[in-house]
C-alpha cells in the first residue's frame, strides 16, 4: 500500500529533523495532535508511520474508522472530519529529543492552527508533552477544564509503541470512551 520501500538505517537516520505536512481543514470535528514525527514517519512523508505505531489500528478499533487505515491514506481521515498536527514538526528517534522550549512554542503553534481552522475538539496524544506545552503540571488524562481557543481539549495516551502503559486493546478502549463522550 505505501510507495517508500522499507527505509534502511541509513534512510531513517537521513529522516532526522525532516517536516510532514499537517493534516488540516476548517471545522474539523477533531484535530489529533502528536508530540512529533518519528523517523519513520519523516522518511514516508506520513503520520504515524512507524509500523508499531497503534495510532491507526487504535482508531478502527475504537470506532472512528470502518476499516484500519495505512498512513499512506491519511488524507482520507478528513473524509471523517479529523486531522492530525503535531507540537513540533520535525522528525527525532525519540520525543526525548525535544526541548522544553520546542514543546512552548509547539503549543502556541497548535493555538494558531485551532483559532484559524476551528476543530470542535482537539485530541492530545501524549499527556507530557500537554503537560509541558501547556504549563499544566497537574493535568491528567481526559477532558481539560480550559478550551483552547475555540476548541474543547481531550488528552489522550501516546499510541508509539514505545507507550508500554497502554495495550492495544487498552488504548482502543480510552479513545473509544472518548469518541463516545464527544461524537454525537
Amino acid at each position: 500500500m505505501s510507495t517508500h520501500p522499507k527505509p534502511t538505517q541509513a534512510d531513517l537516520l537521513a529522516a532526522a529533523n525532516k517536516a510532514i505536512p499537517d493534516l488540516l481543514a476548517p471545522g474539523l470535528r477533531i484535530l489529533f495532535c502528536g508530540i512529533n514525527p518519528g523517523l519513520y514517519s519523516g522518511y514516508t512523508g506520513h503520520h504515524f508511520a512507524r509500523p508499531g505505531n497503534r495510532f491507526w489500528p487504535t482508531l478502527h478499533a475504537a470506532g472512528f474508522t470502518e476499516r484500519q487505515l495505512h498512513p499512506s491514506e491519511e488524507r482520507l481521515l478528513l473524509d471523517y472530519g479529523y486531522g492530525i498536527t503535531n507540537f513540533v514538526n520535525r522528525a527525532t528517534a525519540t520525543a526525548a529529543e525535544l526541548t522544553s522550549e520546542e514543546l512552548v512554542a509547539g503549543g502556541e503553534r497548535l493555538l494558531a492552527n485551532v483559532t484559524r481552522y476551528a476543530p470542535r475538539v482537539v485530541a492530545v496524544l501524549g499527556i507530557t508533552a500537554y503537560r509541558s506545552a501547556f504549563g499544566r503540571p497537574q493535568a491528567v488524562l481526559g477532558p481539560q477544564s480550559e478550551p483552547l481557543g475555540p476548541a474543547r481539549v481531550w488528552v489522550l495516551p501516546n499510541p508509539s509503541g514505545l507507550n508500554a502503559h497502554y495495550t492495544p486493546a487498552s488504548l482502543a478502549t480510552v479513545f473509544r470512551k472518548f469518541r463516545l463522550a464527544i461524537e454525537p
